[in-house]
C-alpha cells in the first residue's frame, strides 16, 4: 500500500500524525483535527508541487498516527513529539536558552543558584526574571544582606577555615563549625525565601521585629544592619507597586529571513517596558512558511514554559492561532491573547523588533564585528555567568606520553588577545601521563601567586579539556580558598562547553554562534602556545643531549647554540660559518665533523 492509500484509510479524527523513512526514522510531526483531511492534502498537486513537502514525500516511507479527544490534545502531543524525536522536516527552536531561574536548594544548610533548568530535585525555584541578569543582581543581594551562599563546598562536614565570601561578609559560614547556629542560619533562609516569593511587607514586620529586639538587648550593630536591610526591602515593595501599575505583560515577536537562514527577535515587555530581548536562529529553513513557522514556534516556547504572558504579539496569521490561545489561558489560569497588530503602537513595536531582528541576521550570518560590551554580555548569557567577564584566562596541557610536560596560560581581554599577558609552566611534580594532576599543579600555581601579589582573579577561567580537567581546576581552586571562581571547560570533538557548578547543565551551542567562535579561538591558542612550548622544550632537551656528546663541546657552547638556533635540525642545518659566528671557528668545525660522521637517519 503506498503513502496515497494509506492517507485515505486515516481516522477522521484529531491526532497526530508522524511520516517515518525507510528505517523506521521519524521525520515529520504535525498535528490535525481531522487526520484523513490532513494528510492527504499533501497529496494534492500544489501541495507536491511545494519545495518541502515535495522533500518529505521524497523520503517517507510510512505514515504513523496517535489519535486524541481534541485539538488542544493534539496540539500539547505534537509538542512533545517534536521534542522527542527532533524530525528534520520540523521547525526546531534553536539556541534555546531559557529564562533564568533562582533555585533554593533543600539541604541541611540551603544554598541559592540560579539556573535555566527546572528540575524535581526537591529544590523550591523562583522566577523566571527579566532581564537575565536580573536573577545574577537577586542574588548577589541574597549574599549581601542574608548570607546565603552560592559556593560549592561540601556542607555536609566541617571544614578548618571558612572560603573568602565569608570573610567580605556574605556567607554565614556554615562549612565552619562554631561560625554560625542551626537556627540563625534557618532563620537566614526563611527570610530569603519570603523576599524571593514578594512577601515583602511579611519580611519587612518580621526585619522589623527583630531590629527592635536587638536594640532593646544593646546589639546596636545587628540593629543598624537590620535597620538598613528593612529600608531596601521596603524601597523594592515600593517600586514593586509603580510598576504593576504601568501595564500588563506582552511578549513581541518578529522575523527576518533570506531562506534558509532566519534569525528572530523576542522582546519582553512587562508593566508596559521592554525589559529582555531574546535572539533565535536558524541555518536550514529552505523553504520558509512564516505562518507554518510561528505556529510551531509558540507551541514550542510557551507549552513547556512556567510563565506565560497576557499577550503574545506576532506578525503574521496562523492558523491554530485559537486553539492555542485556548490551551495557554488554560495554562496560565487566566486569559492569554495571541495578536497580530496592523496599525497603532503595538504594529511599531512589530516593527522595532523586526529591525533588530535583520540587525541580529546580519551580526550572526554576516560576520559583523560585535563591541567589546556586547561580546562580554552574550558570554555572560550564554555560559550563565554572574557577570559579564572581561578577562579570561585560558589552560591547555601538552606532552607527549607523559613525558616534557608543560602547560600555557593565554588571556582574552576586553575583545582581543593579549599576549603580554601569557604564561608558559614546566610541570614539576606529576609523574606519568595525569593530565588531571598536571592541570591541579598548574591552576594552583598560577592563582596561589595572584594571591601573594594581591592581584584580581579574572572573570572567566577556562580549560581546554572535559569533565575530568574541569574538576581538577576546581579542585585547586577550592584548595586555595577560592570558592566562586566562574569557571568553564570546552571538550575536543563535541565542542560541548561544561560551565563548573552546572555541569547537568552543559551548554551546547549552534556553529553559526560567535560565542562558540570565540571560545574556540581561545581554546585554540592556549593549544598552541602550550604546543609551542612542548616543542621546543623537548628540542632543546634533545639537542642538549646530542651535543653534550660532543667531544670538546661543553655547557657554555650548547647553551649558546639552544638561544640562537633553537633545534638540532638547525644546529644541523648550518653551515660552519654561521656556527663559528655563535661559538668559534674550532668549534664550529668539531660540529660539522659530528654530523659527518653520523650523517641524519
Amino acid at each position: 500500500m503506498d503513502l496515497r492509500e494509506k492517507a485515505g484509510q486515516l481516522p477522521l479524527a484529531p491526532g497526530v500524525y508522524l511520516y517515518k523513512d525507510a528505517t523506521g526514522k521519524v521525520i515529520y510531526v504535525g498535528k490535525a483535527k481531522s487526520l484523513r483531511l490532513r494528510v492527504r492534502s499533501y497529496f494534492s498537486e500544489d501541495k507536491v508541487g511545494d519545495a518541502k513537502t515535495g522533500g518529505l514525500l521524497a523520503e517517507a516511507a510510512d505514515i504513523d498516527y496517535i489519535l486524541v479527544d481534541n485539538e488542544k490534545e493534539a496540539l500539547a502531543l505534537e509538542n512533545n513529539l517534536i521534542k522527542q524525536y527532533k524530525p528534520r522536516f520540523n521547525i526546531l527552536l534553536r539556541d534555546d536558552k531559557t529564562y533564568p531561574y533562582i533555585k533554593l536548594t533543600r539541604e541541611k544548610y540551603p544554598r541559592v543558584y540560579v539556573t535555566r533548568r527546572l528540575r524535581k530535585d526537591g529544590s523550591t525555584y523562583f522566577g523566571p526574571y527579566f532581564p537575565a541578569n536580573l536573577a545574577h543582581r537577586l542574588v548577589h543581594f541574597i549574599h549581601r544582606h542574608f548570607k546565603v551562599p552560592s559556593c560549592k563546598v561540601d556542607l555536609t562536614r566541617f571544614h578548618p577555615k571558612p572560603c573568602l565570601q565569608y570573610h567580605i561578609h556574605r556567607c554565614l559560614g556554615p562549612c565552619v563549625q562554631g561560625l554560625t547556629t542551626d537556627e540563625a542560619y534557618a532563620g537566614a533562609v526563611r527570610d530569603v525565601k519570603l523576599f524571593l516569593e514578594g512577601r515583602h511587607s511579611d519580611l519587612a514586620v518580621e526585619l522589623r521585629g527583630r531590629m527592635e529586639t536587638a536594640s532593646d538587648q544593646m546589639r546596636f550593630e545587628e540593629a543598624a544592619s537590620l535597620r538598613d536591610l528593612l529600608t531596601t526591602v521596603e524601597e523594592i515593595e515600593q517600586k514593586q507597586k509603580m510598576a504593576a501599575a504601568k501595564g500588563d505583560d506582552v511578549d513581541i515577536f518578529a522575523c527576518y529571513a533570506e531562506p534558509p537562514l532566519v534569525a528572530l527577535n523576542l522582546f519582553h515587555l512587562r508593566h508596559g517596558q521592554i525589559v529582555d530581548r531574546r535572539e533565535f536562529f536558524w541555518e536550514d529553513q529552505g523553504h520558509f512558511d512564516e505562518p507554518e513557522f510561528f505556529s510551531t514556534l509558540l507551541l514550542q516556547i510557551y507549552l513547556d514554559q512556567e510563565y506565560i504572558p497576557a499577550e503574545i504579539h506576532v506578525p503574521v496569521e496562523f492558523e491554530d492561532r485559537e486553539v492555542l490561545e485556548e490551551l495557554l489561558s488554560e495554562k496560565k489560569a487566566r486569559r492569554v491573547e495571541i495578536r497580530t497588530p496592523q496599525r497603532g503602537p503595538k504594529k511599531a513595536l512589530i516593527d522595532l523588533v523586526e529591525t533588530n531582528a535583520k540587525h541580529s541576521f546580519d551580526a550572526r550570518f554576516r560576520v559583523m564585528k560585535p563591541s567589546s560590551k556586547t561580546i562580554q554580555e552574550a558570554l555572560q548569557d550564554s555560559l550563565n555567568l554572574s557577570e559579564p567577564p572581561s578577562r579570561i584566562e585560558c589552560f591547555d596541557i601538552s606532552h607527549i606520553q607523559g613525558t616534557d610536560k608543560v602547560a600555557s596560560m593565554v588571556v582574552w581581554e576586553d575583545g582581543r588577545m593579549k599576549k603580554s599577558d601569557y604564561r608558559k609552566f614546566i610541570i614539576r611534580t606529576v609523574i606519568g601521563n595525569d593530565d588531571f594532576a598536571s592541570m591541579r599543579e598548574v591552576v594552583t600555581r598560577r592563582y596561589a601567586r595572584l594571591q601573594e601579589e594581591g592581584k584580581p582573579l579574572p572573570g572567566l577561567v577556562l580549560i581546554d579539556g572535559g569533565l575530568g580537567q574541569l574538576h581538577a581546576a576546581a579542585g585547586a581552586l577550592e584548595a586555595l580558598g577560592i570558592i566562586n571562581q566562574p569557571l568553564a571547560s570546552i571538550a575536543k570533538r563535541e565542542e560541548i562547553i561544561y560551565v563548573y557548578g552546572q555541569e547537568d547543565e552543559p551548554v551546547v551551542l549552534d556553529r553559526f554562534s560567535p560565542i562558540l567562535h570565540l571560545i574556540q579561538s581561545i581554546r585554540d591558542e592556549a593549544h598552541r602556545f602550550a604546543v609551542t612550548f612542548h616543542r621546543s622544550r623537548r628540542n632543546a632537551r634533545q639537542l642538549t643531549s646530542e651535543l653534550e656528546n660532543i667531544e670538546g663541546v661543553g655547557k657554555k657552547t650548547v647553551q649558546k647554540l639552544l638561544k640562537e638556533f633553537g633545534s638540532s635540525e638547525l644546529v644541523r642545518a648550518a653551515s660552519e660559518d654561521q656556527l663559528a659566528a655563535v661559538v668559534g671557528r674550532a668549534a664550529a668545525r668539531r660540529l660539522k665533523s659530528h654530523y659527518i660522521e653520523t650523517p641524519q637517519a
